[in-house]
Parts: C-alpha cells; structure tokens; sequence
C-alpha cells in the first residue's frame, strides 16, 4: 500500500475511518493503521487518529496530479512537453532528468516529485526537500551548438521563473546572480543547471529549479541563510503547487526550446529590471578568494558587471557566490 495510494484518500484534510480507509484499500484495518504509521515515519506527513472520527492530515496536503498541472499549461507549452515523470520520492530531479538523458531521452522530459532524498543547490550545498510542500522540477533539453550558445541561461530562467510567479499573483519577485530567486531579500527559490554531452556540440542540459512553497518551520532549520516561501509571501492565497508548477512549466519549455535562437540578450533586459543588487556593494566569495566592487548589472553574456578600483570587471559564473558587502 503505497503513498501514493494512502496520501490521496486524505489529501482532502477531512476525516476518514479506518473502515472506509480499509474498504477503499482491501485490506485490513490493522494494516491500515500500520501504513499510516510507516507512512509518518517515511514522509513526515502528520496523521491524526481521532477515536469515532478516524484519520486526517489536518490542513490536508497538496499533492501533485498530472491532469491537473497539464490542463493548467498555457498551449504552447503543452506542445513542447515530451513526458511529465511525478515520482513520490527521488534522490534529485536533476540526477534523474541526468540518467534519463544519459540513457538517450529526448528533449521536453520533465521530472518531479513530492520530495528528494538528496536534493542539490549549487556549490554542492543541500537542497532541503520536505514531502509535498515545495516544488522541485527538472527539464531535460538537447542542443546541437554546445555549451557557447547557453551563456546566461541560468539568469533567463530566473526571468521565467519570475514571470510565473507573477502569472500566480506572487509579486515582488528579485534575481540575484547567478541563479537565486528572492522575495525582499530572502530566499524563495535557486536554479541549477547540468549538462551532459559534447560541450562544442550536441549536448543536453538539465534546468533544475527549487521553489519554497510551503515550508515546514522544523525543516526551513536546515536552510543556512534567510528564506521565505510562497505561502508567507502571499498570506496563504495561491494556487496550489500544482498550478504553481503549470505555470512555469508554461514559461519554461518555452525557453529551453527557443534559447539556442534567442541567447541571453532577448531576457537581459527584463533581469536587470529585477536584479536585487543593481549598484549595491558586493562581495563574490570563489572559495580561494574575494573580490568587492559594486554590482553594475550584466552584459549580454550575464556576465556580472563587477564595478572594482580598476574599473568594470565581467565575472562568468561556476562556483562563486555573491553576498551583500558590510
């Protein structure tokens, strides 16, 4: 008796009865109970047993549905969708949408899940997953130029992001380079990018997004720096993770599929009217060294435009972070 059997029978927040449990199951009422208490155990989803009443998760739960999130896609986006994969639980969205393409998989192949065992951010940092509260979403796309033409993608899929949230009535989105996304100054959500194959030729990538949409206050713990979620931003009034993810899965396949056309310089624009640090003091820490200077922006690489004693300096991206300087 699977999650995935057990959890929608109460997703509802409403009472069920262990016999109605049971009858909709076949199986026994004791082994009912013993699933609900495994289930707990696996998933951290809290069950609540009422004598006379029966079992409920109070406030139920937000689990995702694929008919849902595909009637929810804008057309467009709909046509570029090759498979939509919603697993219970995986090690990382991004490490599967890796194998898959590994194992030959075709472009528009989108991976999610209620939870990751070892979710990644970048720098190899954790990326806390608990069940069923946020979205984390993978998109395999190949190319045919290389890694060249996907300068400033991670910076064009923050734009995406943003543009869905916005389309959700979450508001008051900001980027910070290279791939986090911020809501007055904490962290809402970050994007990783992998890539397999031929970096001067046919290669595939992976768009991995995490966003916060209703975090657990004992599992935002593990977050070592401010973070905020949508369900705080907007008061409890949004959609649903699944529309949630309808919507940016309509700003996203869009892009994967028109980016080796488009490049950098068709989003720049729109990043710079969101970059939270444009002409702050910054720090960029490489694990090696730092290096202060005013952010000025990007250029049409996303190329950070570091503003030091010396002048204006393009930083690239990989593993550097940037933090407000003192």
């Amino acid at each position: 008796m699977p999650k995935s059997i057990l959890l929608p029978l109460l997703a509802d927040g409403e009472f069920r009865s262990g016999q109605v449990l049971a009858d909709a199951l076949g199986v026994s009422r004791t082994a009912v109970w013993k699933q609900l208490n495994r289930l707990a155990t696996e998933s951290g989803v809290a069950v609540e047993s009422v004598k006379g009443k029966g079992y409920r998760i109070k406030g139920g739960i937000d689990l995702l549905v694929e008919d849902q999130i595909s009637a929810a896609m804008a057309a467009p986006a709909r046509a570029l969708l090759g498979e939509l994969r919603i697993f219970d639980s995986v090690d990382s969205t991004n490490a599967e949408a890796m194998r898959r393409a590994q194992q030959g998989c075709a472009s528009g192949l989108v991976v999610t899940a209620e939870s990751q065992t070892a979710g990644r951010g970048r720098r190899g940092r954790q990326w806390v997953s608990p069940y069923a509260g946020n979205l984390y979403v993978s998109l395999l796309w190949e190319y045919s130029q290389g890694a060249a033409v996907l300068e400033g993608m991670s910076l064009a899929v923050g734009v995406a992001v943003s543009r869905a949230l916005q389309a959700c009535d979450v508001g008051g989105i900001e980027l910070k380079w290279p791939n986090d996304v911020l809501h007055q100054g904490a962290k809402l959500g970050g994007i990783l990018l992998e890539m397999t194959g031929d970096t001067a030729g046919t290669c595939q990538v992976v768009i991995g997004i995490g966003l916060n949409v209703s975090m657990p206050a004992d599992a935002g713990g593990a977050i070592d720096q401010d973070w905020t979620d949508i369900k705080t931003v907007t008061g409890g009034q949004h959609p649903g993770r699944n529309a949630l993810l309808a919507a940016l899965l309509s700003e996203l396949l869009p892009l994967a599929a028109g980016f080796e056309q488009q490049g950098f310089a068709h989003w720049r624009q729109e990043w710079l009217e969101l970059d939270a640090f444009a002409g702050s003091p910054v720090i960029l820490n490489t694990g090696a060294s730092q290096l202060g200077g005013i952010a000025r922006g990007v250029d049409e690489r996303g190329a950070l435009q570091l503003e030091t004693t010396t002048g204006i300096q393009p930083v690239y991206g990989g593993e550097i972070s940037m933090r407000p300087a003192p």
